[in-house]
C-alpha cells in the first residue's frame, strides 16, 4: 500500500504561480509512475502530468506552464504551476502506479493504483 499526501493548494490570482507537493509513504523511484490529475466540480477527471524513469509527459492544456518533478531522497513529488488561468482551478490529486501502465495511458485515463486525498487550487481574476 502506498499513501500519498498532497499539500500546497491555495487561492491565487490569474497569472500567479503555485507549487504542489506530494509526500509518498514509500520510495517511488523504483518501478513507479507518478503523476497529477485534477477534477473540477461537474467535470471529469483530467490528467495533468506524469513522470517515470523515462521522463515526463504533460497534458496539452498545461504544457509549457506546469513542471512535474520528484525528489527521490525525500519521497516527494512536485508540480510547479505557472501562468495559472481560471480553467486550472480544481482539486489536484497526486497518484502513483506500479502496474506498468504507460505515461500516455495514465495521462489519458488517470487510472492509477494509488491516489491521495487532493489539494484545492482556486484561481481568481
Amino acid at each position: 500500500q502506498v499513501y500519498l499526501v498532497e499539500s500546497g493548494g491555495d487561492s491565487v490570482k490569474v497569472g500567479g504561480s503555485l507549487r504542489l507537493s506530494c509526500a509518498a509513504s514509500v520510495n517511488t523511484s523504483n518501478g513507479y509512475s507518478m503523476g497529477w490529475f485534477r477534477q473540477a466540480p461537474g467535470k471529469k477527471r483530467e490528467g495533468v502530468a506524469v513522470i517515470d524513469f523515462d521522463g515526463p509527459s504533460y497534458a496539452d492544456s498545461v504544457d509549457g506552464r506546469f513542471t512535474i518533478s520528484e525528489d527521490n531522497a525525500k519521497n516527494t513529488l512536485y508540480l510547479n504551476m505557472n501562468s495559472l488561468m481560471p480553467e486550472d482551478a480544481a482539486m489536484y490529486y497526486c497518484a502513483a502506479d506500479n502496474t506498468g501502465l504507460t505515461r500516455w495511458w495514465l495521462l489519458q485515463t488517470s487510472e492509477y493504483k494509488y491516489m491521495g486525498q487532493g489539494t484545492q487550487v482556486t484561481v481568481s481574476s
